[in-house]
Formats: C-alpha cells, structure tokens, sequence
C-alpha cells in the first residue's frame, strides 16, 4: 500500500488495519506483538496482530455484555484489564453531543437498558486469545480510563452511585482473580450530598490520572488538574489544584509526568466541532514544587492546513502515555489531534517546544460514529509508541494506522 498521507514531517506510513471490521478505536496497547484496541461504540475489544507492522492481522474480538463499552484499557505482563461502562453514545442518543462535554453525567444521561459496570480482567498470556478471569462490579455508570503498570493498584476514573460524574477510585490487584475497591477521592461538591461548585456549563469529572513515584497527576475535563500524595491510596491527599477554565475551555484530558525533568505535559481534549469553543492547547508545566504547578510554555498548534474549518474536531486528544516497555523519552511528546493527526513536539527547551514531525491521515472510508453530524474527517484518537519508534494511532472511525518515526 502506498503512504497515504494527506501531509507528514518525519514519520512515514507502515500499515494500516480495519480492526476486522470495526474501524472505531480508542485506547490501544501493545503485548507480546500484538495491538489490543479498545472500542468507541463497538462494545468490546479487538486484538490485531502486529509483528509484521506491514501487514496487521485482526486475530480476535472480546465482546462485551450488552450496551458496554471497553473503550479504555491497560495490559501488563500477562494480565489485561477492561473498563466496563454504559456505552453513552448509544443509549444516551444525545441530540447535541455538546451535552455531554457541558453537564455532569448524571444530568446528561440516564440509562434505557442494562449494561455492565466495572472492571473486567482477562489472561492475555495467549493475546489471540484472552481468557476472562474476574469481575469487580461497581455500582454506577461505569468506568472511564485506567492507568495500570503493574503493581498493586489501579487507577480508574469512575461514576460510583453517590456522585454526579467519575472520581477517582484506586483498585487493588494484588490478587488479578479478585480485585477489590481500595481508596476513592474528588473534587469538592461532586457527591451527591455536596454542593455542586463546577460552573454553569463546565462539567467537572475524573477523566485520567498518571503515576510517578508517590504522586498522582489527575485531569478533571474542566475542572482542571490535581496533584494528589498516594503514599496511602485508600486516603489520598491533595497536594495543589489549579484550573485554567475558565477562561480556556477546558476538557483537561491527559497529564503526562515527565519526573527526570520536573516537568508535566498536560493535553486538553478539543471537545467541539471547527473549533467552536476555541483552540484547545497542550500545555507544559514546570513541577519542580508539585504543591505550586506553574505553566511555561504550550506545545505549537498545527497549522499547515486550516483545521479549525475542516471538519470534526482539531486539537488535542491524547498523549503517548512512556508506559514501560515503550518509547521513554522526556524530551519528546507524541500527541494525537484529532483532524490533524498525529504529532511529535521537541521539548528538549521546555520554555520553547517546537513541533519536530507529524503524520495526517486521509479521511476514512465509511463513518461507523453513531454521534449526531459526524464528519467524515480523520479524528485521530489514541497513540502508542514501541522502543524503536514504531507509531500505533487509532481513529473513532478509521482504523488502526502504523507509522515509524524517523526524526
């Protein structure tokens, strides 16, 4: 197959996969040669074998119960580790997706069938082949994403019964086949017997929390960013909370630790369509006193096309996570931007990122986005990066595209 791209800087195209037939990606990880993907509103996972990245082959689809998503999820070693969540898109039929972004879920949707929440566990010593081994069932609706490494705990932002949308909750896997609930925390007025302190029109809610050492790095859509003391994970501590929303639009999505630089890079999720809401930003900060995070810097917006025009959303969705086993760098980013694809930023001059490559997709052939107006443009969504630079980047309608990094 020839490169495809519609523009790229210093990243060529290796290959691409349709997921079997369900194009629609989120989180993807990487095992054993093998890509797990997580679905936007196909309900489960699928695994595509990637040891020739020129030819990926979809060896298995996990299918969920009923009406649930497994859109986010983590693998270590042999263990894989499934949220389990109602699959909004499809029982909500939001009529205007800005609701979902603007109200606390507990406004915005309210369950019309039966799904699974909570977390699911699977054996991927075989990742053709995973084999369910436990269910942590937590009441609510459902979980969001996860961030696991190993270890014994977890870290899930979740709607538990009692509160208005996903804190965050700590699991511990000490023992796989028998997760249990261990430690809950979230910002003031998120309980339901709390005074609610989010803004008209913000939605304040775990969306994803990263470890380094003792401290959790948390993003809270707009409610900002947190740093919490996890010495003790069943009584978390905060250290600093500081929100840039208003004025920016906030949707703080994803906050990458960089501990070797005291550094934190932290992506904002672009939550409208030609950039109704403004330009969503990744920002940088400077960490050297986690109780006083100060922003330095921000990664430079693409513009070598008018994306805010294109269709679909532009800016960022996530970042390439320096899980173990992958690419570890501090001085490079990798980012997904939606409509403008995926992207690579220099850091070595943290006051002054610089954009060092980055590979724009074409549209995709079909849209399997059961959300109102979607555009046929490229939504680039989740990206992983193996040791040698190997780019995995996933799409809600897209499939999977391989890429190699060659700055």
């Amino acid at each position: 197959m020839n490169d495809p791209a519609v523009a790229r800087k210093n990243i060529r195209f290796v290959g691409h996969s349709d997921q079997g037939g369900r194009p629609d990606g989120t989180q993807v990880m990487l095992h054993k040669g093998h890509a797990f993907v997580g679905h936007m509103f196909s309900d489960g996972f699928s695994v595509i074998d990637v040891r020739d990245p020129r030819a990926p082959k979809p060896v298995a689809f996990i299918a969920n119960p009923p009406n649930t998503r497994s859109h986010h999820i983590q693998v270590h070693d042999r263990i894989l580790l499934a949220v389990q969540g109602a699959n909004v898109w499809a029982l909500a039929k939001y009529n205007d997706v800005k609701k979902y972004f603007t109200a606390s879920l507990t406004e915005s949707f309210r369950a019309q069938a039966e799904f699974a929440a909570g977390l699911r566990v699977y054996d991927v010593s075989r990742p053709e082949a995973p084999r369910e081994i436990a269910f942590l069932d937590v009441p609510g609706l459902g979980l969001h994403r996860i961030w696991w490494v190993g270890g014994r705990y977890a870290y899930a932002s979740a709607h538990e019964k009692g509160f208005r949308d996903h804190i965050m909750i700590a699991i511990d896997v000490s023992d796989v086949t028998h997760p249990k609930l261990a430690g809950r925390w979230w910002l003031p007025g998120m309980a339901d017997n709390e005074e609610p302190q989010a803004p008209k029109g913000k939605r304040w809610a775990a969306h994803h929390t990263i470890i380094a050492g003792h401290l959790a790095y948390g993003a809270w859509r707009d409610g900002g960013l947190t740093v919490h003391d996890i010495s003790d994970p069943a009584r978390a501590r905060q250290v600093a909370h500081v929100n840039w929303s208003p004025p920016f639009a906030g949707g703080t999505h994803t906050p990458l630790p960089l501990p070797d630089r005291n550094l934190l890079v932290v992506a904002d999720e672009a939550t409208s369509n030609n950039c109704a809401n403004g330009i969503a930003y990744s920002w940088v900060f400077d960490l050297r006193a986690p109780e006083n995070p100060v922003s330095i810097a921000t990664l430079p917006t693409p513009n070598e096309a008018d994306y805010c025009g294109k269709g679909g959303k532009f800016g960022p969705h996530n970042l390439h996570e320096n899980r173990p086993g992958t690419m570890q760098r501090s001085d490079l980013i990798f980012a997904t931007y939606h409509n403008a694809g995926a992207r690579v930023f220099d850091i070595s001059n943290p006051f002054q990122p610089r954009e060092a490559g980055y590979y724009v997709p074409p549209g995709p052939e079909r849209i399997v986005d059961i959300r109102p107006n979607a555009a046929k443009v490229i939504q680039s969504c989740d990206v992983i990066v193996d040791p040698n630079g190997l780019i995995l980047v996933t799409d809600t309608n897209a499939g999977l595209y391989i890429l190699q990094y060659e700055g």
